[in-house]
């Protein structure tokens, strides 16, 4: 009987331990989706983008304590991803980045090597967000790399467009170019309809700021058929970003009733101003700007202005400033001028606080326009700061191509040292790297300061040129308005009067005392004598002015005669001494002399040339500069993407001209700009 009562007692036991058990188990489990509840709801209250800022912030934090508790695996990462994409959302790059960098770590201690590059695409966007370029193109270089490894074509196309972006903004041209077509070359034979539209978009905004309109328009309109609802969501407002677009290009090749209706069908997007308020201001302003161009005042100033507020809320700098250039050209165009100069000198303000000096440019510009007393002033900023960009341009060209080559440096280095494993060799290694940088980065040094030398006495010089021409100009209109003043005193002045003497004593040869008649004549002869000589003075002041001899021409003479001193090629110049420089715009002349100047920069490093012609002319309204080598040549399509042949197209739209470049290896070039002649 014990041993059953035993027997009894250890069964109950173990009845009640699986009861409990069972209880514990299902209290887990109930845990557990209540906890996979929770994390899903703040998550989706994080993303919520009607809800304040705080609030969304609050819940995502909520998640990421849920998540952190987590153990590490891919859905713990994935679950981090998403956490790090709200902060992305809120602009919170403090939370961003230590997200990130967990993700990072648990990846590298889980050897996940497709998490591993992700976080690297995720760190390359939370510094190019913080403008740090160099470190963002090297997180999305070796994300690169790693999706190369795996195969992930779509992911490798994505970070090839990230990088195409980051150079596009350091105004790497040519770079952004190459890495577009790379990201399409892997996606080709694919649907991937959010990256064609990205890239075609992308290839657009490049040819419009290169000035290759024709191309832009193809990419673009590309970029608008390629749009997939199903995959990219409207929230993104694509179609809307790419009408802006294509209205934008018309707007540079001066079309802009074309331009009107693409403004117009993306402002017309559902729910636009909601999901991308920014692009809503951009066609606001970009369709009053039409509208004023072709003299159409519906809607005017107020769209302008309308614009502008959302900007200003939105705190959008370059936005700002180009709203309040406009706003200065309407007023000009109404001849409110205190208006047009208050809005012009706003937006320098603005620029110069945002500490982008790419922005001041065009206030500067529009102050010298209607501000002609300090025209010299405003010209003088803005040739420093043009040519500072051009120099910051130049040596961005080929920084990230360095980035890529110094990359793959260290990351073969340190491969090497992890199969020798030699502490040794890895210090002496490290010792014998840094004397040699140390080493270079001094020759780097005594050479930079040698070319800044060399520039800035260039810079002085061409600037003391420009000055030269602006203020002769200012001299010389000043100096004919007086001589033309002095002319019509001594014209409708002095003659009349003296001709009304002349009649007098004309009326007094009716006396008929003889000598009164002989003296009278004789004063009637002399007064006609002095009519005579002032007619001669007042004929000859005007005609002073077209005999000057120019100081511009007299500027490009001393610059040929420094081409002739300076290189041995023979140099033939030919300047039309029909051209009346003084009808010919400022701006013109100083785009005509830089041209000339970058063009025989280039033959003299380059060419290899025996003889240079240089020929200005004018034939009907046109003034015709024609420079020809007989050197080596270079490829046309290759060498337009080049800062120094990109510098002559930009002066020559700015003086709304054409160039035409002709050239075959071996064979010489021949650049002709034609410049119209405004009345």
């Amino acid at each position: 009987m014990k041993s059953t009562h035993y027997i009894y007692i250890v069964l109950l036991f173990l009845f009640i331990s699986i009861f409990f058990s069972c209880n514990k188990i299902n209290e887990v489990n109930t845990d557990i989706n209540t906890s996979q509840d929770s994390l899903s709801k703040y998550l989706s209250l994080a993303n919520d983008f009607s809800l304040p800022v705080k609030k969304r912030l609050e819940n995502n934090q909520k998640a990421f304590a849920i998540i952190i508790e987590q153990p590490n695996d891919s859905l713990n990462k994935v679950n981090l991803f998403k956490v790090a994409n709200r902060y992305y959302n809120m602009d919170n790059w403090y939370y961003f980045e230590e997200t990130v960098n967990i993700v990072l770590e648990k990846s590298k201690l889980s050897n996940d090597t497709i998490n591993i590059a992700k976080a690297f695409t995720y760190l390359g966007d939370y510094y190019g967000a913080k403008a740090v370029s160099d470190t963002a193109f090297m997180y999305y270089f070796k994300a690169e790399k790693m999706f190369i490894k795996l195969s992930d074509n779509y992911n490798l196309s994505k970070t090839r467009l990230n990088k195409a972006l980051l150079q596009f903004n350091e105004s790497d041209f040519s770079g952004s170019e190459i890495s577009v077509f790379k990201a399409l070359g892997v996606v080709k034979g694919e649907k991937a309809n959010d990256i064609k539209y990205e890239s075609y978009n992308l290839l657009g905004v490049i040819y419009n700021e290169t000035g290759e309109y024709d191309r832009a328009l193809v990419y673009q309109n590309r970029a608008l058929a390629s749009i997939d609802d199903k995959v990219i969501p409207s929230v993104f407002q694509s179609k809307a970003t790419s009408l802006n677009n294509l209205g934008y290009i018309y707007q540079n090749l001066v079309k802009h009733k074309q331009a009107i209706p693409y403004f117009q069908q993306g402002l017309d997007q559902a729910n636009l101003i909601n999901d991308k308020p920014s692009l809503y201001a951009m066609l606001l302003d970009n369709l009053a700007y039409s509208r004023y161009k072709i003299g159409e005042s519906r809607g005017l100033p107020e769209l302008f202005f309308k614009s502008l507020k959302i900007r200003d809320s939105l705190q959008l700098t370059s936005g700002i400033i180009l709203n309040k250039i406009h706003l200065s050209e309407y007023f000009a165009s109404k001849k409110d001028t205190i208006k047009a100069i208050r809005y012009s000198k706003e937006a320098l303000e603005t620029a110069r606080k945002s500490k982008n000096f790419r922005n001041a440019l065009a206030p500067l510009k529009r102050l010298a326009i209607i501000e002609p007393k300090k025209a010299v002033e405003y010209t003088k900023e803005y040739i420093h700061i043009n040519d500072s960009l051009q120099k910051a341009d130049r040596k961005t060209e080929d920084k990230f191509t360095r980035i890529e080559y110094e990359t793959d440096e260290i990351k073969n280095e340190n491969s090497d040292l992890v199969v020798q494993n030699r502490n040794i060799v890895y210090f002496f290694s490290i010792i014998t790297i840094l004397g040699l940088f140390t080493f270079i980065i001094r020759t780097q040094k005594a050479k930079h300061r040698e070319l800044m030398f060399k520039q800035q006495q260039q810079k002085a010089n061409e600037e003391i040129y420009n000055l030269m021409i602006s203020q002769q100009n200012t001299i010389e209109t000043n100096r004919v308005k007086e001589k033309k003043r002095v002319a019509r005193e001594l014209h409708d002045g002095v003659l009349g009067r003296m001709f009304g003497v002349r009649i007098n004593l004309d009326s007094l040869n009716t006396i008929t005392d003889d000598m009164a008649i002989v003296q009278r004549n004789s004063y009637l002869t002399e007064l006609k004598n002095i009519e005579q000589d002032i007619r001669e003075i007042s004929h000859d002041l005007n005609r002073e002015k077209s005999e000057l001899i120019n100081n511009f021409v007299a500027i490009v003479n001393d610059l040929f005669e420094e081409q002739k001193k300076t290189y041995k090629l023979v140099f033939v110049p030919t300047v039309d001494s029909a051209i009346k420089w003084e009808l010919i715009s400022n701006t013109i002349k100083i785009n005509l002399y830089r041209i000339i100047q970058e063009a025989l920069q280039n033959i003299n490093k380059y060419a290899n040339a025996n003889s240079v012609k240089i020929d200005i002319k004018k034939e009907n309204d046109d003034l015709i500069l024609i420079i020809s080598d007989d050197g080596i040549g270079f490829n046309v399509k290759t060498a337009k993407k080049g800062i120094g042949l990109q510098n002559i197209l930009f002066r020559a739209n700015e003086c709304e001209g054409t160039v035409d470049m002709q050239s075959n290896k071996g064979e010489g070039t021949i650049i002709t700009l034609k410049v119209p002649i405004k009345k």
